[in-house]
């Protein structure tokens, strides 16, 4: 199959060049497919056995990302599992963007304790969607791939396996568009996580506002607890005995802080109570013998 438009992403690195000791196969890419490193440098990729078409790495001082290209825009890479029958994945015309960073909760925890510095696709800088975003739009005007997303992007590790928004093979052969290793068939990785798709998408056609849509289609109730819950940490209230240890809450925990000191009110007051009764008693006494 013919290849048409720049094959080359403009300024990104060929340091990496990975087209030449694996050619791949020739394609008209009209998908993306989004994962991330789960690290924070450029990764080996085994000497590119298992490499993508791109790898965008933060430039936390510069705020911006900087891109290395592995193989040419339409043609095949390597990042995604292919399993023998089913459907074809790394050659099913799309093209694959590693994000190094995490879409792990834990793993932002670990970092975030460890002062690591890092990117965690919930909570993307504007910086970065906006470079995510000029990677879109170029990938749109140059080669075509709609500026949409119709699949959701659930929360890991709610998105690992066979989730509820992995595509049947019927799905993935006529998708077009943007989408994450979490969607394809065949793989059970979750990543990118909630990677914000619309805002990046909304970007890349030149607005702020995402597209209208269900942010939590897909997601299951847990899905839905972890995203309102256990996702975004909280400053730890200055009294809490561990606050130097555990400087961070979830809004989870502050709920059952507040639950525990509510449920052990009615005791308490039992016990004022008594204590006043104890008080009238006494001060009762004393008069009559005055």
């Amino acid at each position: 199959m013919a290849k048409t438009g720049p094959q080359r992403y403009p300024d990104a690195s060929t340091a990496y060049w990975y087209g030449s000791k694996f050619p791949g196969s020739a394609m008209e890419s009209n998908v993306v497919v989004w994962h991330t490193t789960e690290g924070t440098a450029l990764p080996a990729y085994d000497g590119g056995s298992n490499a993508p078409n791109f790898t965008a790495v933060p430039d936390f001082t510069a705020k911006r990302l900087v891109w290395y290209q592995h193989f040419d825009f339409d043609v095949s890479s390597r990042a995604l599992v292919n399993r023998s029958g089913g459907v074809d994945t790394n050659t099913l015309n799309v093209v694959q963007v590693e994000i190094v960073g995490t879409c792990d909760p834990a793993t932002h925890t670990k970092w975030e304790k460890a002062k690591r510095t890092h990117l965690y696709t919930p909570e993307l800088p504007d910086w970065a969607v906006r470079d995510l975003a000029a990677f879109a739009k170029w990938a749109n005007q140059n080669h075509g791939v709609p500026l949409t997303s119709g699949v959701a992007f659930k929360a890991y590790p709610s998105s690992y396996g066979a989730s509820s928004v992995r595509m049947s093979n019927a799905a993935w052969s006529n998708y077009r568009g943007h989408c994450g290793h979490q969607h394809v068939p065949e793989n059970d990785h979750g990543d990118p996580g909630l990677l914000p798709m619309s805002a990046i998408l909304a970007r890349a056609k030149g607005t702020t506002t995402p597209d209208k849509e269900d942010s939590m289609a897909g997601m299951d109730k847990a899905d839905v607890f972890n995203a309102t819950w256990n996702t975004d940490d909280l400053p730890a209230p200055k009294s809490a005995p561990d606050v130097k240890t555990n400087p961070k809450w979830t809004p989870a925990s502050y709920l059952r802080s507040i639950y525990n000191a509510v449920v052990g009110l009615p005791a308490t007051l039992d016990a004022i109570r008594k204590d006043v009764a104890a008080l009238r008693t006494d001060v009762a006494n004393l008069k009559k013998g005055s």
